[in-house]
């Protein structure tokens, strides 16, 4: 058996790489978005805490916010002469951590999006549709925090949700 590395996602980080990696983090309302290559185990992670910047920037792309957490993750993939269509996406996180759950539909858009946990589960939405991933499933929303373990070498995320009302979707094959 082949010896996988483990690296641990914080906040704001991302990471791509290749089959012998193990990608982990914690979530409560932030969000981690996963992609991954069925033919080369290629893939790579990132955990934002906020849709977007609202202030100034130097020119560096800021993981801890979606839309540049997403344009890191495609110039990655591109680097390494991949379409993002050919990658399996998945979206997780945005676990209401206050205790004032709604148990809106987040990932729909025709309802008012107040609080964080709901612009964050849109915004990632939104940002891996137009990016072109084939989204594959997402554990968004409900309150309590998730813990998640994504292996390369198989595409597989494990997850342990200490919490309750979640959505749940998975594409049908």
């Amino acid at each position: 058996m082949n010896a996988h590395r483990e690296i641990f996602l914080q906040p704001g980080d991302w990471y791509f790489g290749g089959p012998d990696l193990v990608l982990r983090t914690l979530l409560g309302s932030c969000i981690a978005v996963t992609l991954w290559h069925p033919q080369t185990h290629m893939g790579g992670m990132c955990h934002f805490l906020l849709p977007r910047r609202f202030g100034t920037s130097d020119g560096r792309l800021d993981g801890r916010y979606g839309e540049e957490a997403i344009a890191a993750l495609l110039h990655a993939l591109q680097q390494q002469g991949r379409r993002a269509g050919d990658f399996h996406c998945k979206i997780f996180g945005g676990g209401n951590m206050l205790g004032r759950y709604s148990n809106k539909d987040s990932m729909a858009g025709d309802d008012p999006c107040t609080d964080v946990p709901c612009r964050n589960i849109r915004a990632a939405s939104t940002l891996v549709r137009d990016a072109g991933f084939d989204l594959q499933g997402v554990h968004v929303g409900g309150e309590g925090h998730r813990n998640l373990s994504f292996h390369l070498h198989s595409g597989e995320v494990q997850l342990r949700f200490v919490g309750n009302g979640a959505q749940i979707w998975r594409k049908s094959s």
